[in-house]
């Protein structure tokens, strides 16, 4: 008998090498286990248990639908044909009452028997899941060759960390099939993640019929053409195509239950009281101006929202009391974020509300609208959820807040008492950039890899061990604007998902990245034969700048099972290439080119970095406000390190983000230094709430001279900024002057833009 986590790494690589070999063995070979998401606790026994004919399933009653489902995957994924002999070798499914957690099962695998206990459905179910992972990939598209298969004897004991484990897919800005909203469910649950957020109402497009408002599947499912390339690009383009769809209730309803088979609960997610364009598409009475508008063509945030009317009310009542008998969960999504207060505050009867409800504002407004939504939901049995904007202006008696703005919803609605759902953008938005590759498809930008997201602990640091009971899990998101086909959407939600489905899944304590990804390069196969089109960046090479002693120095990184061959002249590295070992020595201007290789090939994309070493490069740097938490970068020096970021990509480490702040950056050469030139550049991508600075003003701490540089209004996605000067200083002060408010019309009108700098290059 031998300890799982004493002999994990061994086992884990003898199954990467066999699937070198064989992506997909199908003779009795013992699979090896790597389950994802790691159970809490697992030991590997000797000999193994031979599924065959002679194998039969017996069960509790409560038990027969995960029975069933366990039998049909077998005999649909396999020639096995499972015997109806009761006496034979058997699967079992036990109730146990005693098992710790609503989601806990235990899982023994034995040669004359697997048994799965578990105290409901939902346990047994994530039992034959880890069951599962035992079994060859091809049993999941039903090219398993062989009359029997050997399964390794394990012992399982595993309960869930957190209890909310959900994803989030977005079907307003694209529209998606059944079919395909089916198979998202399928390799949720197959990673025991147990909620689909359905985010079916947008400016763009309403999702879900509405029988009593028949104009929101005419005319508000329907918008008559979609934004040509990145909201960035100037000027805007359209396809000139109608664009949408929605879902039929009997569709619903399938795939309600469809989900519940799967133990999945469904929350939807009907807007309010902002991205409601679409809806005030079909019925314009419900906005402050009752003007006829059209279903939004293009992505971003919009000022006209639901007017506070009473109309509006009876309206989202109406569509809620449809939707609510669609959805036999405890949660109803209102979603309650980016609505712009344009519209109320030149209302006549917003602001009269606001006057008769002794309202200090139109944020007091939203609240009222948030809350008096809120009891008509709770007077039918049913809970909100919200976006974490539902805190502004008081937070409604009995929501649930989705803290997306980073973590500082959670932690004030948690201190509150509320139940909270982490799902911010530094980790767990999949719309975002996973690699540093040019050749990634458009994104909206930002950086989460994977490696990022594996690192995810869903608890802030700030709560206490008592109001750290309120955080129910973490959600992954997935919003589709840049995301066409179901291809696309797949290769952005995998493999972040798995990686996400064992954050919330397993014990924090264990978390080894370098163990999870040779489990993910095994879980690639299952993918595989789903044919789930994942990104895959596990080869890819990275690199790290290091200053040690003065010393310039590149790290670089890649897969375990791989080499990495580079070059520094600029040319492509081959597998007759230098061989990495030790970091490299930078000392003048560099081109490196490097990737992973096996032992014929390269099995990666190139890794270039252009090193740009100039004379601030490893000098002191100083700021007087720190950047954003997840805007950090590599700290105040990744602005000096030779390096330019993406221009597309404000969220690799390169950039430094800035949010509605002014800030000021001073370096410190060392000694006095002529200086010729001082370069810098600015992220302008404005869908993003980013923009350039209004000003920018450079001074010579020592001297007299300080040159204010106003910046013209542009709207290109970078704003350069060269100054030519002959000086010379040891020190240099850049102050940066924030942009101001974003006007309306913008995304995230009426919020302080972001400013994001990238590097300061001194000649």
């Amino acid at each position: 008998m031998r300890n799982f986590r004493q002999t994990t790494q061994i086992i884990l690589w003898i199954t990467f090498i066999n699937l070198l070999t064989s992506c997909f063995n199908d003779s009795n070979e013992v699979i090896k286990p790597g389950i994802i998401p790691e159970p809490l606790s697992q030991q590997i026994n000797e000999g193994s248990f031979l599924l065959d004919r002679n194998t039969s399933i017996i069960f509790d009653k409560e038990f027969s639908q995960i029975a069933e489902f366990t039998k049909a995957f077998i005999e649909n994924g396999s020639k096995i044909k499972l015997s109806v002999n009761k006496t034979a070798k058997t699967i079992s499914f036990i109730k146990d009452e005693v098992l710790q957690g609503e989601e806990a099962y235990q899982l023994l695998v034995k040669p004359k028997g697997i048994i799965i206990k578990a105290k409901n459905s939902r346990g047994a179910f994530y039992g034959f899941q880890s069951l599962r992972q035992l079994l060859p990939a091809t049993f999941e598209n039903a090219t398993f060759k062989n009359n029997a298969v050997s399964i390794q004897n394990i012992e399982i004991k595993d309960a869930p960390r957190f209890k909310y484990r959900g994803m989030h897919l977005d079907v307003g800005r694209h529209f998606f099939s059944v079919d395909f909203i089916k198979k998202y469910i399928d390799l949720m649950a197959m990673l025991k993640m147990n909620t689909f957020h359905w985010h079916l109402t947008e400016d763009q497009g309403w999702r879900i019929e509405i029988k009593k408002y028949p104009k929101l599947n005419e005319i508000a499912a329907y918008r008559k053409e979609t934004l040509i390339g990145h909201y960035s690009d100037q000027p805007h383009q359209f396809d000139g195509k109608k664009y949408g769809g929605f879902y039929t209730q009997e569709e619903v309803k399938d795939i309600v239950k469809y989900a519940s088979d799967r133990q999945v609960t469904v929350i939807p997610e009907i807007e309010m009281p902002g991205h409601s364009q679409a809806a005030l598409s079909a019925y314009p009475h419900l906005g402050c101006t009752e003007k006829p508008i059209d279903v939004a063509t293009k992505w971003g945030v919009f000022d006209d929202i639901y007017c506070t009317k009473e109309s509006t009310f009876k309206f989202l009542e109406d569509v809620l009391d449809e939707v609510m008998a669609l959805f036999p969960g405890k949660y109803i999504h209102i979603g309650g974020d980016e609505a712009p207060k344009t519209r109320w505050k030149t209302c006549k009867n917003c602001q009269h509300v606001i006057k008769r409800e002794g309202l200090k504002d139109e944020h007091e407004l939203q609240s009222y609208f948030i809350e008096r939504m809120e009891k008509y939901i709770n007077s039918k049995g049913k809970q909100i959820i919200g976006w974490d904007e539902i805190l502004e202006g008081g937070l409604a008696p009995n929501a649930t807040v989705m803290s997306w703005r980073g973590i500082s919803g959670a932690v004030t609605a948690a201190k509150q008492h509320h139940d909270v759902i982490l799902t911010p953008g530094s980790h767990c938005y999949f719309d975002h950039y996973q690699s540093t590759k040019e050749s990634e498809p458009t994104a909206i930008g930002g950086f989460l890899p994977l490696e990022k997201v594996y690192s995810f602990n869903p608890i802030p640091d700030e709560l206490t061990k008592d109001e750290a009971k309120y955080v129910l899990g973490a959600q992954g998101n997935v919003w589709t604007e840049y995301m066409k086909t179901p291809e696309h959407v797949e290769y952005m939600a995998f493999p972040r998902m798995v990686a996400l489905s064992e954050v919330v899944w397993s014990d924090a304590k264990n978390k080894d990245y370098d163990n999870f990804k040779l489990r993910l390069e095994n879980y690639f196969n299952r993918l595989d034969a789903k044919n789930v089109n994942y990104a895959n960046h596990l080869s890819e090479v990275s690199g790290k700048i290091n200053f040690d002693n003065g010393q310039y120095n590149v790290s670089l990184k890649g897969s375990n099972s791989k080499v990495i061959k580079y070059t520094l002249d600029g040319s492509e590295p081959t597998i007759n290439s230098k061989k990495y070992k030790t970091p490299i020595k930078i000392t003048k201007n560099t081109t490196i080119k490097a990737a992973s290789f096996n032992t014929s090939k390269k099995v990666s994309s190139i890794y270039k970095q252009i090193i740009d070493f100039h004379k601030a490069v490893g000098k002191n740097i100083s700021l007087d406000v720190q950047p954003s938490k997840q805007y950090s970068g590599n700290g105040a020096s990744s602005i000096i390190n030779g390096i330019k970021g993406s221009n597309k990509r404000y969220g690799d480490k390169e950039w430094l983000g800035f949010a509605g702040k002014d800030f000021e950056v001073t370096i410190d050469l060392g000694k006095e230094t002529k200086v010729e030139s001082i370069t810098t550049r600015f992220h302008n991508g404005r869908g993003n709430w980013i923009y350039a600075p209004s000003q920018v003003v450079v001074s010579f701490p020592g001297n007299d001279e300080f040159l204010p540089l106003e910046i013209e209004d542009s709207k290109e996605n970078i704003v350069d900024l060269k100054l030519d000067t002959k000086v010379t200083t040891r020190y240099i002060k850049i102050k940066v002057v924030n942009y101001g408010i974003i006007p309306p019309g913008y995304a995230g009108a009426g919020n302080k833009a972001w400013t994001f700098i990238d590097e300061i290059i001194i000649e």
